[in-house]
């Protein structure tokens, strides 16, 4: 079982990056999917979620900005970032959940070890 993070980078504000995250071990279609950051001193803020059929979710200080996306065939997860702000400077990672419950609440089963993100001129 892995979650591996990539794409990562150092973008100037305005700017996008995509990060995909490959995963391995599970059975991917059945879990729900999220994306997770997290900055130094501060705690881990949820960011987007998707479900088994597809439905995504995004946090307020992502929406219309962020959109995620995964692909069952290949179990990895995207997330395409635009216009991206200094505000979303931190380490991303993803993260599955295996139930529904849990998956509303927000909590998470498994997590990958991150791809940092700066946002800076």
């Amino acid at each position: 079982e892995q979650l591996v993070e990539s794409g990562g980078g150092l973008v100037q504000p305005g700017g996008s990056l995509t990060l995909s995250c490959a995963t391995s071990g599970f059975f991917f279609s059945t879990m729900y999917k999220n994306w997770i950051r997290q900055v130094p001193g501060k705690g881990p803020e949820w960011i987007s979620s998707i479900d088994t059929v597809g439905n995504a979710r995004y946090a307020e200080s992502v929406r219309g900005r962020f959109t995620i996306s995964r692909d069952n065939a290949k179990s990895t997860i995207s997330l395409q970032m635009n216009s991206l702000k200094p505000d979303d400077t931190a380490l991303y990672s993803c993260a599955l959940t295996r139930s529904y419950r849990d998956f509303l609440e927000n909590k998470f089963d498994y997590w990958g070890q991150g791809t940092q993100v700066t946002v800076s001129s």
